[in-house]
């Protein structure tokens, strides 16, 4: 007993375990740890005020302190962070397994809101933190960063983690509301991503007036090809499950050739230097739409769940470690900004992430209530937008992997000035999964009070007819049918239709060509 004791203690001393031996009694440790955090998530699920998220980012910082004391100030790790680790392996599941669970219908239905939350919200608030950066460092005594790190701080804090409100928010109770803080959630991760990427890759020396055009041509060239990349896997799987029937031997295979199809596209994405993040969504979204059905069932309900629970544990992991590295004490030793400094840059960026995500998620939400006209989709209430704007305030685990993929090179940094950059990350996602954390159940409680109705309806009764008929109807209306509308007065109708709600007439339009085209193909029950 005392031999092993000593074994730990030896292990957890060290900043990096040498040795297989030590390697092997970290991560047992650390499966161990994160065993305790799945325990107590599931004793504290009813409770008010705490989610997973921070159950685990508190354990990580009990465990960070006794590690911190076990080695006498000298270490607060199990395992050195590493951001190719987070990106190659921890990131895909959580990733993949958003666009395999996403509800299709809703995501879709909600399509334009959501791209313009999710892309065009993250280009205002990426603005907002950079310039704000850029302006306000200095007078707290920080300005020692160039014009590429400040760009790069504006997509590491405009990157949100909706984990904590999804959890809160009822699926069945309000459907639009849901799908919109999921969808921008995903989509503003995949956006974040590929800017950050862009931006990496400008040549500071070389930055010309046309710098905002190359940034914006470079985020669509990699958002563009990725997403056909992430398809073409997708239908790829579908198309060889389908025609190979693979069931009929081993439902083993099933499940292995998905998941090994799914990771095969975001290294390929990350191969061609495109964006896996993205590569890998639409592949879940494709996968779930055409590959899922050719399967059996046994597989679609093993697919389902080993997704959900790899996802599970990878987020888990990350908010674990997170908890630890707050206490990383070589992080704040190499810091030399002072306290005053460092409470100057925290409250900086914390009031640039409030004012950014205000800045998009009311003006964009008013302008999808004036586009939507008079649809049958309920409009974005005052409520729902502050639930929305609450949502994306939490920062999480792809902040931390950006912020460490910037500012330092496997987990370690010399310089001062980006060993305050990690630390005030670390205490900006603490203080955000923590403080907003544990008052997103108590806003979303009064700000939506429990109420049973199909938010679809808007509170209204609708007529039977589906939203395909209400679109095609106007095209196909007898012009002698008593009380019909004058050919003019039809045209303009049809007009407005278009021009109000494209997305839906795209959906329908979609729709055929699927059920005619590429279900028969690719797998998956038709829609008529």
């Amino acid at each position: 007993m005392a031999a092993w004791w000593e074994e730990i203690v030896a292990a957890v001393s060290t900043s990096g375990p040498g040795g297989s031996s030590g390697t092997v009694v970290s991560i047992c440790v650390f499966t161990a740890v994160l065993c305790l955090c799945l325990v107590a998530g599931h004793l504290l699920e009813e409770n008010k005020w705490v989610n997973e998220s921070i159950t685990a980012l508190i354990i990580g910082c009990i465990v960070g302190a006794f590690i911190f004391l076990l080695s006498k100030g000298r270490n607060s790790h199990i395992l050195r962070f590493d951001e190719q680790l987070f990106f190659i392996y921890v990131l895909p599941p959580i990733i993949f397994n958003a666009g395999f669970q996403v509800k299709k219908k809703q995501f879709f239905h909600n399509f334009l809101t959501i791209m313009s939350f999710g892309v065009v919200g993250v280009f205002i608030s990426v603005a907002i933190v950079s310039a704000g950066c850029h302006w306000l460092f200095p007078k707290v005594g920080f300005g020692k960063l160039d014009a590429v790190d400040y760009l790069a701080l504006g997509t590491i804090f405009s990157s949100t983690d909706t984990v904590c409100t999804l959890q809160v928010i009822s699926q069945d109770e309000t459907p639009r509301l849901y799908s919109l803080v999921f969808g921008e959630g995903v989509v503003n991760d995949a956006t974040s991503v590929v800017l950050f990427n862009a931006i990496k890759n400008l040549d500071i020396n070389r930055l010309k007036r046309g710098v905002v055009l190359k940034v914006i041509a470079d985020f669509l060239y990699l958002f563009a090809t990725s997403t056909i990349l992430g398809a073409t896997i997708g239908l790829a799987t579908a198309y060889v499950l389908k025609a190979l029937y693979f069931g009929r031997h081993s439902t083993d295979r099933e499940v292995a050739l998905m998941a090994l199809m799914a990771y095969l596209s975001y290294m390929l994405a990350e191969l061609l230097s495109l964006s896996g993040i993205l590569t890998v969504f639409f592949c879940g979204i494709v996968m779930s739409h055409y590959a899922w059905h050719n399967v059996t069932e046994s597989s679609r309900i093993t697919t389902r769940h080993i997704f959900a629970t790899l996802s599970f544990i990878a987020e888990t992991f990350i908010f674990l470690y997170v908890g630890m590295d707050a206490l990383d004490i070589d992080k704040w030793k190499t810091s030399q900004a002072s306290f005053k400094t460092s409470i100057g840059i925290f409250g900086i960026i914390i009031s640039l992430v409030l004012l950014g995500r205000a800045a998009f998620v009311f003006p964009l939400s008013i302008l999808s209530n004036f586009m939507s006209g008079n649809s049958e989709k309920a409009p974005i209430t005052f409520k729902h937008q502050v639930v929305i704007w609450w949502a994306g305030l939490m920062r999480g685990a792809v902040s931390i992997a950006l912020a460490y993929n910037q500012f330092t090179f496997s987990g370690v940094t010399l310089d001062p000035v980006h060993a305050a950059v990690i630390t005030t990350t670390i205490v900006v996602v603490f203080f955000t999964t923590l403080v907003f954390g544990f008052l997103t159940r108590p806003l979303i409680s009064a700000m939506l009070p429990q109420q049973r109705h199909r938010e679809g309806t808007g509170g209204h009764i609708t007529s039977s007819n589906s939203p395909k008929d209400e679109f095609i109807l106007p095209f196909l209306s007898d012009e002698n049918a008593p009380g019909s509308e004058s050919g003019i007065n039809q045209a303009k109708r049809s007009i407005s239709m278009l021009l109000e709600r494209p997305v839906h007439m795209v959906h329908i339009h979609w729709r055929k060509f699927d059920d005619k085209f590429m279900r028969p193909i690719f797998g998956g029950p038709l829609s008529y």
